[in-house]
């Protein structure tokens, strides 16, 4: 949707000039000739993030900036002003404004400063939001996630869990075939029986068949007494097997018969024993080139894979990395007993721009670290793994054994800008003024970061 900005200034000609810009570069404006027809156009026109002069005849421009901040709306104001001293600066800052420009006004500059207003306050409205559901979503034991391809498959999860059917959930490591393992169990007519998760490749082979079917005593060296096993353990409920792709070849025969007869036969015994289970597998690799290369039965795969679903990268899911990064902190500020509210924008910024090449598991594993260390109630940049910031050193200036290892001085100059920015909390202003460069020359920098780098350097 196309923001709406609300310029006040009561010089005519400059404030036709700049909605005029603003227009051209696919904004829509209001246009106020002071901080009282403002506060009107505030109430009744929609206004995404508010430009206004510092110097006005009447309330002047730090006034309404307070005013604003104090409507609790968290519409960002961009102030003007002619005079580019610190003091109005700091001024400005502290009566809420998100930044300060300088006359004459660069249209660069402005509207980068604009975007940035604008996708922090996404932001901070996108972490609000997720405050709120992420306790919908663990009171009704729903998945965590909002994104189209997650409704997809667990609306498919959904439809099956009432009947009595395999499934087969499949997807990268860390991806959450568990959890939908574990959906599929809560929402069937089984919920009230046990649900028993076996990981295929936890467990040496020769011990294996013992864990899953049982054996008697005496069946082998140190069977000193009877166990069910876990196929028997699941009667009742539902059987979920984990890395399906991992199990012995020779095993898999005696499991698909117990599949198709409802039986199993312990180790060393000549009986069997009747089981009801619903089963569910999982897997990361690709059970249709297993079959093809002989290492996983064919009769087998069609058995456990009547219904299919595949759990899509966290990258591919948007902004569920941020419900999930609500419902981490949640879950360990609580078992850790520290007053942690959530995510911070620049947080939420970074956590969006990051890969996860270890998924859901990683994301879980990265805000525990950060909730431990932090000492905020909400996360900052500096408690979160220097992965995750694409700032891997842990030094600007590195220090190598060799040449080689060493970056070129532009790397370096780019580590150093980036880290300034993030302890200015995100503001051009105070970061130009710590580098000693002006700001459009902080604004061509940023932007060149942010192009060659994906998107990190305008993190905010």
């Amino acid at each position: 949707m196309t923001a709406r900005i609300l310029v006040v200034d009561d010089d005519v000609d400059l404030r036709r000039l700049l909605t005029r810009q603003l227009e051209r570069r696919g904004f829509e404006t209001v246009a106020a000739g002071s901080a009282e027809e403002a506060s009107d156009a505030l109430a009744n026109a929609g206004i995404d993030a508010v430009l206004t002069d510092v110097s006005m005849r009447g309330m002047g421009g730090i006034e309404f900036c307070k005013r604003v901040a104090a409507m609790g709306t968290g519409i960002p104001v961009l102030m003007l002003t002619a005079y580019g001293s610190m003091e109005t600066a700091v001024e400005a800052l502290r009566a809420g404004a998100s930044d300060f420009i300088t006359k004459p006004v660069d249209v660069e500059v402005l509207v980068f400063g604009l975007e940035r207003a604008l996708e922090r306050r996404r932001l901070h409205e996108e972490v609000r939001r997720l405050r709120e559901a992420v306790p919908v979503h663990a009171r009704n034991r729903d998945p965590i996630g909002e994104s189209d391809v997650m409704r997809r498959a667990f609306d498919t999860l959904q439809r099956v869990a009432g009947t009595d059917v395999s499934v087969l959930v499949t997807g990268a490591s860390g991806t959450g075939k568990e959890v939908a393992a574990r959906f599929v169990h809560e929402q069937s007519a089984r919920r009230s029986g046990p649900f028993v998760a076996v990981n295929c490749s936890a467990l040496p082979d020769a011990l294996l068949e013992s864990e899953l079917f049982g054996h008697r005593r005496g069946a082998f060296t140190g069977a000193a007494t009877d166990r069910e096993g876990l196929v028997v353990g699941a009667h009742g409920g539902t059987l979920f097997l984990d890395e399906i792709g991992e199990l012995p070849r020779e095993l898999q025969p005696k499991l698909l018969r117990a599949l198709q007869e409802r039986r199993v036969r312990p180790v060393g015994s000549d009986a069997e024993v009747d089981v009801d289970v619903r089963l569910v597998t999982a897997t990361n690799r690709d059970l249709d080139q297993l079959v093809a290369e002989g290492a996983f039965r064919e009769d087998l795969f069609y058995r456990i894979n009547v219904v299919s679903v595949r759990l899509p990268a966290l990258a591919a899911r948007g902004n569920d990395t941020l419900l999930l990064a609500q419902h981490f902190v949640g879950i360990h500020a609580a078992r850790m007993n520290k007053r942690v509210r959530g995510l911070s924008p620049p947080v939420a910024a970074a956590l969006l721009a990051y890969a996860w090449p270890g998924n859901v598991r990683e994301l879980g594993n990265c805000i525990e670290r950060a909730v431990a260390l932090t000492e905020h109630e909400e996360l900052t940049l500096a408690d979160l793994p220097p992965r995750v910031l694409g700032d891997e050193p842990a030094s600007v200036l590195p220090t190598a054994e060799s040449t080689e290892e060493l970056p070129p001085l532009a790397e370096v100059e780019r580590r150093y800008v980036l880290r300034v920015f993030d302890a200015c909390g995100g503001s051009a202003s105070r970061t130009a003024q710590v580098l000693g460069v002006d700001r459009k020359t902080l604004y061509r920098r940023l932007e060149q970061y942010r192009k060659t780098n994906g998107g990190r350097a305008g993190a905010d």
